[in-house]
């Protein structure tokens, strides 16, 4: 398993996701925070080939986890990772490219369809429990 990118503009609800992590088997060397998705832009960068998955917030200042997720998968496309037109999002179905977990207060359905036409593979609306953390992640067979 590689590094999990998990980005929030609250220091709480980091602490609350990496916590929910550990218990539920990852490293604490292997999970990378950030505060804004400019912030987790940078950290993506210097770590793109060892994250496995973005666990994002919506909402945040800088550049909000929508922009972020957008960021992430143009530079998958232009890197060949994913294909773009049709293929993009049939590749994101296929498993190609790094797992995006969107974790939001950002609960209607039109936001929901907004993030996974961005390329978003998993959304869950907070508050959350550990278990749906863990029922997304191996959904997306991380876990």
């Amino acid at each position: 398993m590689g590094k999990l990118l998990v980005v929030d503009d609250s220091g709480t609800m980091r602490r609350i996701v990496k916590n929910a992590l550990v218990k539920l088997g990852f490293k604490p060397e292997d999970i990378l925070e950030a505060a804004d998705g400019k912030e987790a832009w940078e950290v993506f960068q210097q770590h793109r080939d060892e994250i496995d998955a973005v666990l994002t917030d919506w909402n945040m200042p800088n550049m909000t986890g929508l922009e972020l997720v957008k960021k992430i998968r143009e530079d998958e496309v232009k890197r060949g990772v994913l294909g773009s037109g049709k293929d993009f999002l049939k590749d994101i179905k296929l498993g190609k490219g790094v797992k995006i977990i969107m974790i939001t207060t950002e609960g209607g359905k039109e936001s929901v369809l907004e993030a996974v036409k961005a390329g978003v593979n998993n959304y869950i609306v907070k508050p959350f429990t550990i278990q749906k953390i863990e029922e997304k992640l191996k959904q997306l067979k991380l876990l």
